[in-house]
């Protein structure tokens, strides 16, 4: 498979791979033509997440979020449909894709990736549609992200484009810095995403970055991203039960 060609960053410049600051902070005025991302949260349509398309438009308002990555459990239909209407979101079309070995998940696509399949098949189908290839939360014990030994395979083979290091449902931050420091050491760029399978989870956390016009320059921005973000547990998906009696 043929590895990308990655922008090298910035002489002498650190990627932070997480700040903690409240969310109120999206308020603060960012750089002239730098945009505030979510790169990676859920819709109705991933199955285990509650957001509407109208309810994400609201969210994104009330936040002053830029852009969102849409990056449902293997579906792009909600992505590409609010693309088609009159939302007033900007949206980068994903999918979080389970395979053998872990989850990744794809942007800027254009066709469906199948789950189940290996990883390195699903890498080369993110690849023929021009997509980035982003390894989302690989430190969480309590979630299937790809782990490290896989996720050192992929950097040292060219075949990973971004690692998240700031996932806002991640409880220890110490995933989310063990994330980092394997971006360091193989060069490559982080981000960061809210995860939010409900309306309130949107805007957790974001990346602060250059304004960017498709997946290599969306990649190339992010080597001057700053991660912002606070930890933001996911609602209950059930009402309690009232007490017996």
């Amino acid at each position: 498979m043929t590895a990308r060609t990655r922008p090298a960053p910035a002489a002498g410049r650190h990627i932070e791979a997480s700040v903690r600051t409240p969310a109120p902070a999206l308020a603060a005025p960012l750089p002239p033509g730098w945009v505030r991302v979510d790169c990676h949260l859920h819709t109705v349509r991933s199955g285990d997440a509650v957001t509407t398309l109208e309810q994400l438009a609201e969210r994104v308002e009330q936040t002053n979020l830029d852009v969102v990555c849409i990056t449902d459990h293997h579906a792009i239909d909600a992505a590409t449909e609010a693309l088609r209407r009159d939302l007033g979101i900007r949206v980068v079309v994903g999918e979080e894709i389970r395979t053998p070995a872990g989850e990744l998940i794809g942007l800027f696509l254009t066709e469906r990736i199948p789950y189940v399949l290996p990883v390195d098949e699903v890498v080369g189908r993110i690849r023929s549609q021009g997509g980035v290839v982003y390894a989302p939360h690989p430190f969480d014990p309590v979630r299937a992200g790809v782990r490290e030994a896989t996720l050192r395979r992929l950097c040292e083979s060219g075949m990973l484009d971004v690692i998240e290091a700031f996932n806002a449902k991640i409880e220890d931050d110490a995933h989310n810095r063990a994330a980092g420091a394997v971006a360091a050491a193989y060069g490559l760029p982080v981000a960061a995403g809210s995860d939010a399978h409900d309306p309130p989870g949107v805007g957790a956390a974001w990346v602060e970055m250059p304004d960017f016009d498709g997946p290599t320059d969306f990649v190339a921005a992010l080597t001057h991203a700053r991660l912002v973000g606070e930890h933001r547990p996911h609602a209950p998906r059930f009402a309690a039960a009232a007490p017996a009696g």
